[in-house]
């Protein structure tokens, strides 16, 4: 099973999910000047990117808005990022939150587990009712592939509908996560997590003890750490074991050679750095609990 192979990675590499959400401002002006398309110019700044931190990172999260805002060339760049982090072994997070059903949700399907698009996990949102992830099932089955699907997000609207009770005297979040545990029961790896996880972020601590416990069988991709807020002692509340989750920065890694000497020029360098920093602040979290 595919989450087999991410919680390996994050066994031997740590918890860093390397976010590729790829804005034009985000590259140095002189790396990208170097270059006669955007294509190349987003393309080459990630491969530097992965290159850099590969052996640090459990895996990589790529944001498809970002790529989509730059219309072809864009899409191009995005699907030679995926060629080349398979190339190179990497574990890819498609972050496309698609939400829709029937045959819109198979074609969604098709398009980011097959062909140019294809990538090991994408990210659903289940908000239409659990009908929307049925077409995605058969590639969890038979591909080896993986699902991350939100459940309580680390935006302050989320508090808009995702915390809203229920008649069942829980939070529609919680009656949510549980629902999707129950369909991942099909698809356990023999680490003790399946391959539909969970999208929750640790800006919102309060329950995430709880949380954990009722969600034991979810590996978490867990957003909202650094720029949006969360420290690595939030984040260790929503791990298992040391294990069963990982931890996105996309602005905080891109964008650590800002303000630093030689920083356009080293750019990867310093996303590396970044990359190890966060490792290590995890990894002493853990201890504290």
């Amino acid at each position: 099973m595919i989450i087999d192979k991410l919680f390996e990675s994050v066994r031997e590499k740590g918890h860093v999910c390397v976010g590729l959400d790829t804005a034009l401002d985000y590259i140095p002006n002189e790396f990208l000047n170097k270059y006669t398309s955007i294509e190349d110019g987003v393309f080459e700044y990630n491969r530097t990117i992965v290159d850099a931190t590969l052996d640090v990172a459990a895996c990589y999260k790529i944001q498809i808005a970002y790529y989509e805002a730059l219309g072809l060339e864009g899409l191009r760049a995005y699907k030679k990022t995926l060629d080349y982090l398979k190339s190179r072994k990497g574990i890819v997070i498609a972050d496309i939150k698609r939400g829709d059903i029937a045959k819109t949700a198979e074609m969604y399907a098709k398009a980011h587990f097959e062909g140019d698009f294809e990538s090991d996990f994408i990210t659903l949102n289940p908000y239409m009712g659990l009908d929307g992830l049925e077409p995605y099932l058969p590639y969890v089955s038979n591909k080896e592939k993986g699902l991350f699907v939100l459940v309580r997000t680390s935006n302050e609207g989320a508090k808009d509908i995702q915390y809203l009770d229920t008649n069942k005297n829980k939070k529609l979040y919680t009656v949510v996560g549980e629902k999707i545990q129950q369909l991942g029961d099909k698809y356990m790896g023999s680490c003790g997590f399946s391959s539909l996880g969970g999208v929750v972020g640790c800006t919102n601590t309060e329950e995430a003890i709880e949380l954990r416990n009722k969600l034991n069988k979810m590996f978490f991709l867990i957003p909202g750490y650094g720029a949006q807020g969360g420290k690595a002692e939030d984040v260790a509340l929503y791990l298992k074991d040391g294990n069963g989750g990982v931890v996105n920065s996309s602005r905080g890694i891109l964008l650590a050679y800002r303000d630093k000497d030689n920083g356009e020029r080293d750019f990867g360098d310093y996303a590396r750095k970044e990359v190890i920093r966060m490792k290590d602040d995890i990894l002493k979290s853990l201890t504290k609990y």
